[in-house]
């Protein structure tokens, strides 16, 4: 596994706040297109912590999935306009999977959604492009990962994979030149304890898609990578059915980097969410 080369940028850490979730045992429960039961919603609730969050291309590498849940590689893309949704199916499906695949030793690796984030509100009127998350979480639980797959697969052949390894891999890149503003900081994996995972539901008339929210601990260190470019990407892991191949999941949120000047660009990102077979 390859890590992308270290450039010539700050080589310090900088310190952000943090949005982590409070722990009070129970879910965060939200109804979306339900309105006659909003009133049993139960919003969850953040406390901003100001964590050190060191500068992964000069400290703490190099990364790998099995090892810390994350890797940074230079994967350029033949994607010419990622807003243009039949380019980024047609061409950047096929080349996350094979990205995936190198990265994970997995068998076979299926795309099976993408989203796009930008912080300019004039866009997110498109309605498949959204606005950037600022609270640590991983996008699957341990319930939420099987009903993706038998949502997504045929019913025999999902019944099938369910009985072997699988993971849920992301890949986060800039679709901008370069990200000078609300850059992605990755939580070592292996400094997630086995506690603070607090259930976070999105309920709507036909399903319920849930996600983990992370609560504070010391203990977690942080990593980010300054002035990611569009020819690099991140490739993490959010769910792995055998605890025997490391890290499982792989908290992550985007962050206000105090080294942003004034006048950065925004940031304009796509992640990419895929099935990897094993």
């Amino acid at each position: 596994m390859s890590n992308a080369a270290v450039t010539d940028i700050d080589t310090g850490i900088v310190e952000a706040e943090l949005n982590y979730i409070v722990d009070d045992g129970k879910p965060s429960i939200r109804y979306i297109d339900w309105p006659e039961e909003e009133h049993k919603a139960r919003m969850p609730v953040y406390q901003p912590r100001t964590m050190p969050i060191a500068n992964g291309r000069v400290a703490g590498g190099p990364f790998t999935l099995p090892d810390h849940g994350f890797t940074l590689v230079n994967a350029p893309t033949a994607v010419t306009d990622f807003f243009d949704e039949d380019d980024v199916k047609r061409v950047y499906y096929p080349e996350t999977e094979a990205l995936i695949k190198a990265q994970s030793g997995a068998k076979r690796v299926v795309v099976f959604d993408h989203t796009l984030r930008t912080a300019d509100p004039a866009r997110h009127a498109e309605g498949w492009i959204r606005n950037t998350v600022k609270s640590v979480h991983n996008d699957y639980t341990e319930r939420s990962a099987p009903k993706r797959l038998r949502d997504i697969l045929p019913a025999n052949e999902a019944e099938a994979a369910l009985k072997h390894r699988y993971a849920i891999i992301q890949v986060w890149r800039s679709v901008a030149p370069r990200v000078e503003t609300e850059p992605l900081a990755m939580c070592d994996g292996a400094t997630i304890p086995a506690t603070g995972f607090i259930s976070n539901q999105r309920r709507y008339r036909d399903r319920t898609a849930e996600t983990y929210h992370i609560a504070h601990n010391p203990a977690h260190k942080w990593y980010y990578f300054p002035l990611m470019t569009r020819d690099e990407a991140l490739v993490f892991k959010v769910f792995d059915t055998d605890p025997s191949a490391g890290v499982r999941f792989t908290a992550h949120t985007s962050f206000d980097d105090p080294n942003s000047p004034a006048n950065a660009a925004i940031r304009e990102s796509i992640e990419m969410r895929a099935f990897a077979f094993f």
